[in-house]
């Protein structure tokens, strides 16, 4: 569970990754002519050019998870209360990783179902709670 993580995080995660690369790549690149001189121009070039296009997947990449969380459901945490952005049916919460649905199908029964007693079965009501 340590590993798990919300989607959203999840793509920023891989953006970050990136942006690192590509600064490191450029970095390399550039240090090529430090080492080599005027023979590791063409390093150089290749470090800066490949960093650059890692750089502006990092660009895309973050492009596409903002434009997903503006979108995303917004939903209060069950296990930290929290307001945590959902995509998708399943999510987990950005904060403590507790996995959310918003589909009942797929949804547990949480403990205080299973430490209340079961109803008889001619008062089951279906999922429909009683006014009043």
């Amino acid at each position: 569970m340590v590993f798990k993580s919300a989607k959203i995080n999840a793509f920023r995660t891989w953006g970050l990754l990136l942006t690192m690369l590509g600064m490191g790549l450029m970095v390399l690149g550039t240090a090529g002519i430090v080492f080599w001189g005027h023979a590791g121009k063409v390093f150089a070039a290749v470090g800066l050019v490949i960093g650059l296009v890692a750089m502006m997947a990092s660009l895309a990449i973050y492009f596409w998870a903002g434009m997903l969380s503006t979108s995303a459901v917004q939903v209060d945490c069950p296990e930290c209360g929290k307001l945590t952005k959902m995509l998708g049916k399943t999510d987990r919460c950005m904060f403590c990783h507790t996995i959310l649905t918003l589909d009942p199908n797929q949804a547990n029964t949480n403990r205080p179902h299973l430490k209340a007693p079961s109803p008889p079965a001619a008062d089951v009501d279906h999922g429909i709670s009683p006014k009043g």
